[in-house]
């Protein structure tokens, strides 16, 4: 560590960014599916030490926006992989979209870098860019319809011990948590000791948690289905009845395989999002031929988009959709995705803005928002279409479900550490509501997890076929789900004041100026 610092503050000018953007670009491996978390001992520390030689909280804010800017380009790469899917269309996007949609992201980094640099070197300042995190971390997911991607708390994702403290304070609690302890080593052996302490607490009531194992699950059979279909081949006019035929094959095995291997349980196949190239609400035809895999007390969840028309059959506008259906053809229930994702679900400013993302220029409308799906003889299903399930508190509804439901399209992703930071947020919402989630994914991941987010089924990325999986039992609701961002909200106010109070902010008599001791090491030896 004294060796980082010399180097650290050694850095000046276009240097110090440098350093700050490799820093960030460092700590985004702490995230899945690498989850190498202890360089985060290494550039959260690092970054106190940039601050600590700002000199003014405005470099300090560039700082901190590098920091940023390299951690969410390394984090969110994949994002390239979407616009590969038509190249040929938006080709010029390519060297683009994420380097500038980082740079937009690193702003958020630059709140609690100028926060920090105003506080005392030390626990103070540590406990100061904690609390600001988190108040970036709210900011992100609420700002321009909120993109809270890769939250620093999704580090604790890795095992369903470690990730249990998500019950309690939620992941933006854990966020707080990870700052503070990564940044433990620039405070000597005794905050490391401590900092151990704690890590060693959190796995302990981890453990307790998870044991002993949970209640029997329900007399249900989830098959989830996995097609396989890549994006750049889903909506071809020669690929409808070849992907439909695929879609409808595995469901029949997997319905015959539930039958088999899970007798007397009641059979519940699960399509992904946009799962069928034919618009089932809108084609009886198509609804017809579906229902033939299903046995006489079966249901069929399934992805699709749903279209309102005009005189001319011109679509007025259209939704993405989730459409329950029993054997006999007849949609029992529908629920509308209400968190569009800008310029891929509709644009921002189409008005104003001089391009158009969103082939065939329809935005898809808004649903209702959060709410407990009825379905016949089942708990009430909470519907979650593709990234509505990366809004930690923002799940559930007024009437709390059985159980999430998350379909996704994660195809535009390619085989990427996108589906492995999207499926991580998804354990975490299990985690922090108390229920158990299933989600079906078009390319993968699919997956079951249980509500305390142990792993009950998979299908890995990149594969084709199905997976069977009980449903598990709703748990009680956590103390997250009942208060929700209340808790890390007021741990993030608690962490801003304690830090402000154990400030010795100075200021000249003459123009104000704050004045900013340099950062300091503690000695490694006990004090």
């Amino acid at each position: 560590m004294q060796r980082l610092v010399g180097f650290l503050e050694s850095r000046a000018g276009w240097r110090a960014l440098a350093a700050a953007f490799g820093l960030g670009a460092l700590s985004s491996l702490a995230m899945p599916p690498v989850f190498a978390v202890p360089v985060l001992l290494l550039c959260l520390p690092g970054l106190l030490v940039l601050l600590g030689r700002a000199g003014s909280w405005k470099r300090a804010a560039v700082i901190g926006w590098a920091f940023g800017w390299g951690q969410h380009v390394t984090g969110l790469y994949w994002i390239t992989y979407s616009i590969l899917t038509e190249a040929e269309r938006l080709w010029w996007l390519v060297p683009l979209a994420v380097p500038l949609l980082a740079l937009w992201m690193g702003l958020y980094a630059a709140i609690p870098a100028v926060l920090a640099v105003r506080a005392r070197p030390g626990w103070p300042r540590v406990l100061v860019l904690a609390g600001g995190w988190v108040l970036a971390e709210f900011v992100r997911g609420w700002a321009f319809t909120g993109f809270p991607w890769n939250l620093l708390g999704t580090a604790w994702a890795f095992s369903a011990v470690s990730v249990q403290g998500a019950a309690w304070i939620g992941v933006h609690g854990l966020s707080l948590v990870t700052v503070v302890l990564a940044c433990t080593p620039l405070l000597g052996r005794r905050a490391m000791a401590g900092g151990l302490a704690a890590i060693a607490g959190f796995a302990a009531f981890g453990a307790a948690r998870l044991w002993p194992a949970g209640p029997d699950p329900l007399a249900v059979t989830l098959v989830l289905v996995q097609g396989n279909v890549a994006q750049e081949a889903k909506w071809r006019e020669e690929s409808r009845v070849p992907i439909f035929r695929r879609y409808l094959e595995l469901s029949q095995e997997g319905v015959e395989a539930a039958l088999r291997e899970r007798p007397g349980t009641r059979t519940v196949v699960v399509w992904p999002e946009t799962a069928s190239p034919f618009l089932l609400a809108d084609d009886p035809e198509a609804r017809r031929i579906a229902a033939t895999v299903l046995p006489p007390d079966g249901l069929l969840l399934a992805g699709t988009v749903r279209g309102e028309w005009g005189p001319d059959r011109r679509p007025l506008r259209l939704f993405n959709s989730l459409v329950a259906m029993g054997p006999d053809g007849v949609i029992t229930a529908t629920y509308d995705k209400s968190h569009l994702v800008p310029f891929g679900e509709y644009m921002p400013l189409s008005g104003l803005l001089p391009i158009r993302v969103i082939r065939g220029g329809v935005d898809f409308g808004a649903g209702a928002g959060p709410v407990a799906m009825p379905l016949p003889g089942l708990p009430p299903a909470g519907p979650l279409i593709c990234y509505e399930v990366i809004f930690p508190g923002a799940v559930v509804g007024a009437e709390r479900p059985g159980w999430l439901l998350n379909v996704t399209n994660d195809a535009w992703f390619g085989v990427s550490a996108g589906p492995h930071q999207h499926l991580a947020t998804a354990r975490l919402r299990a985690v922090e509501e108390g229920l158990p989630l299933a989600r079906a994914a078009q390319t993968g991941i699919s997956a079951t997890f249980d509500s305390r987010g142990r792993e009950v089924a998979r299908l890995g990325l990149g594969e084709t076929g199905f997976v069977l999986s009980p449903l598990p039992e709703a748990g009680e609701a956590t103390p997250f789900a009942r208060l929700g961002l209340w808790i890390p909200g007021v741990m993030a106010a608690l962490a801003l004041l304690a830090g402000w109070l154990g400030s010795g902010i100075r200021r000249n008599d003459s123009g104000g100026q704050v004045v900013l001791p340099t950062v300091q090491v503690l000695p490694t030896s006990s004090q």
